[in-house]
């Protein structure tokens, strides 16, 4: 069931609980001094904390639909009662990424960032294409045209992201529009210590598989291919990463994983992006043939 909200906002994601999880769900680890990644059900959301001071921080998308206790329930133990971000920003709002946002904007009051191509389905203008349950890989890919598209409406609260690449209240990071798994998606990186949050430009697991999404098994793939509707731009984003040299990578699904081991896979989906990441069928392939 939708609901309107009295200040414009509109929470498509209520009531769409989806009883997909991992065998990471409810945990999170600090991955270095400040960057703390909480695995909601089967997505991360990541929390970015100022150097100088860790009450000062911004929270990394927002889960899946019908989290907000969990997310909440999350911030409180790693900040203390009534603590709440300075900002939201998203890598993008497909479900799994903006499943709370509604209600966290609203109850903390903050700002939602976004890039200017992902605003649309963010302020309840356009839905994003159903999702493509014929491309190969496993189970989720089969269930994924029960996935909700209908756009959040944010009201107020949705800015886009500044045109300098600047990130609202994340000193020394920078976005980089890496499209391709949406219009819009963006990526966050620093270039002090090359840490990149992805979002879903790639991923450290094969997305479609169940079995592989509960155990987690790590394996550097492309973007979950049943939502990805433009593959020759989702190369394009992945080359632009692996060309950072990123030392540490916390994507949207799977383990942050960094080092000779992140380089390695980078390179292999770089060099192989065809064969690794792309259907070999599907209705998003046919279309940009």
């Amino acid at each position: 069931m939708d609901e309107h909200l009295h200040d414009g906002m509109h929470d498509s994601m209520k009531d769409e609980f989806f009883p997909m999880f991992s065998l990471t769900s409810g945990t999170g680890i600090e991955v270095i001094p400040g960057i703390y990644c909480y695995t909601n059900q089967i997505v991360n959301v990541t929390c970015v904390e100022h150097v100088d001071d860790p009450s000062d921080w911004v929270l990394i998308d927002t889960g899946m639909p019908e989290s907000t206790e969990k997310i909440l329930t999350m911030t409180k133990s790693r900040y203390g009662k009534g603590s709440k971000p300075k900002a939201i920003i998203l890598t993008h709002g497909h479900f799994d990424h903006v499943g709370a946002v509604v209600d966290l904007a609203k109850k903390w009051d903050v700002n939602v960032y976004a890039h200017e191509k992902e605003l649309p389905f963010l302020t309840g203008k356009m839905a994003y294409p159903k999702p493509d349950g014929t491309v190969e890989g496993g189970l989720v890919a089969k269930m994924s045209p029960m996935f909700p598209v209908e756009p959040v409406d944010l009201g107020d609260h949705i800015k886009p992201l500044p045109a300098d690449g600047s990130i609202p209240h994340m000193d020394g990071w920078r976005w980089i529009h890496t499209p391709g798994h949406s219009p819009g998606h963006v990526s966050l990186f620093r270039a002090g210590d090359r840490t990149l949050i992805v979002g879903d430009a790639f991923v450290t697991v094969k997305q479609e598989s169940l079995y592989n999404v509960i155990t987690q098994t790590k394996e550097i793939n492309g973007p979950p291919r049943y939502l990805t509707t433009d593959w020759a731009k989702a190369k394009t984003s992945v080359e632009k990463l692996a060309y950072l040299n990123p030392n540490l990578a916390i994507t949207g699904h799977g383990h942050p994983m960094g080092g000779a081991e992140l380089a390695e896979g980078l390179a292999r989906l770089v060099n192989a992006f065809d064969q690794i990441a792309v259907p070999d069928h599907g209705r998003f392939v046919d279309d940009n043939d």
